[in-house]
């Protein structure tokens, strides 16, 4: 409930919140924005992101500015420029979730009245206050989700609780991808940065010439994935499958991923863009385990992953770029039926 004592007590706060890794960092790392507005509605609240992962938080309700870190040209002159500019702000805490030197130098000499991040940073003797980060490093036993971690980073100003991610698509963004949605469909995020996190063209192929050929399958991803979703809808043969990557924007994609009967993905950053919009999702792990911490977090959200007790699996907590052990078990012997039940 609004409380008009909370917002006025709250408005002279001022809060930045520092995540310039990749974009399902940016967007698990959200669910700070969606915890510190709750319990300070009045706060100017501040976010710093790498450039190029801006646009997941354009109209963001809860955001007073978004900071830019280009890191490709000038990366230190244009870190040094913000250290300036956070300096004259004089937060009254800025929270790192961030774990390297070059952003943990810019938390501890942000002249904010606290600093808060993560023990692996190697600035955090230099914090207020610094958490520690810990991840499961097996297939056994489930240690916190993400979410979580980072919500201890802000437990002491709030509380336990964490807050799940959000991504707010705006009104364009869903009549944008309106024309897709005049009969139920289905998304699929085929790609990811890393090989053995990707589950293989010729198992989405096999997965999908089993869907019904009346059945919209719509591929999403960005413009290099463009090749593989068009292999994928060639070699499939399936009448209504159609390659949309490269041609949505990152809330684009939330917004047509929020209405499909499924999306199916890989541990990657469109699974985040499922959970932050709670659309549907079954998300297919190779490698990885969902006991790491990153997992979906939809209401209807699913782990697809192989049956068979693997000793190598996990291989690491990021993928590789090829399988250690030649073989990729862990992803060929995932069968089509664990896909397609979850479109009952």
């Amino acid at each position: 409930m609004f409380s008009p004592a909370v917002f006025l007590q709250s408005m002279d706060k001022k809060f930045l919140v520092i995540q310039t890794a990749f974009i399902g960092d940016v967007i698990l790392a959200t669910g700070v924005l969606e915890k510190l507005h709750r319990f300070y509605p009045g706060a100017a609240i501040d976010f710093m992101v790498r450039k190029g992962n801006e646009t997941l938080l354009t109209g963001h309700p809860f955001l007073r500015r978004v900071l830019v870190w280009d890191k490709k040209k000038n990366k230190y002159r244009n870190l040094l420029k913000l250290l300036h500019q956070v300096r004259r702000e004089r937060y009254d805490a800025v929270i790192n979730i961030q774990r390297f030197a070059a952003t943990g130098m810019l938390t501890a000499f942000s002249n904010a009245g606290e600093t808060v991040g993560f023990d692996k940073n190697p600035w955090s003797f230099a914090f207020s206050k610094h958490i520690p980060h810990v991840v499961n490093s097996d297939a056994q036993g489930q240690t916190l989700h993400e979410i979580e971690r980072n919500n201890q980073l802000v437990e002491h100003l709030t509380d336990a609780v964490a807050d799940k991610p959000k991504l707010y698509p705006s009104a364009d963004d869903y009549t944008s991808v309106e024309q897709f949605k005049t009969q139920p469909y289905i998304c699929v995020a085929p790609a990811s940065v890393w090989f053995t996190k990707q589950y293989p063209k010729e198992k989405w192929i096999s997965f999908i010439q089993k869907l019904t050929p009346w059945l919209p399958v719509y591929l999403i991803g960005a413009p290099t994935d463009r090749q593989l979703c068009d292999e994928i809808v060639q070699q499939s043969g399936h009448a209504n499958a159609l390659n949309l990557a490269g041609q949505l924007s990152f809330l684009q994609s939330a917004a047509l991923l929020k209405d499909a009967q499924m999306n199916y993905v890989n541990d990657s950053a469109p699974m985040h863009l499922a959970s932050a919009v709670n659309a549907p999702v079954t998300a297919i792990y190779c490698s990885t385990v969902n006991t790491f911490g990153f997992g979906p977090l939809s209401d209807k959200s699913f782990v697809a992953e192989t049956r068979l007790p693997l000793d190598c699996r996990p291989c690491g907590l990021h993928g590789h770029a090829a399988c250690p052990q030649g073989h990729f078990k862990c992803a060929l012997t995932i069968e089509d039926e664990q896909l397609l039940e979850k479109l009952g």
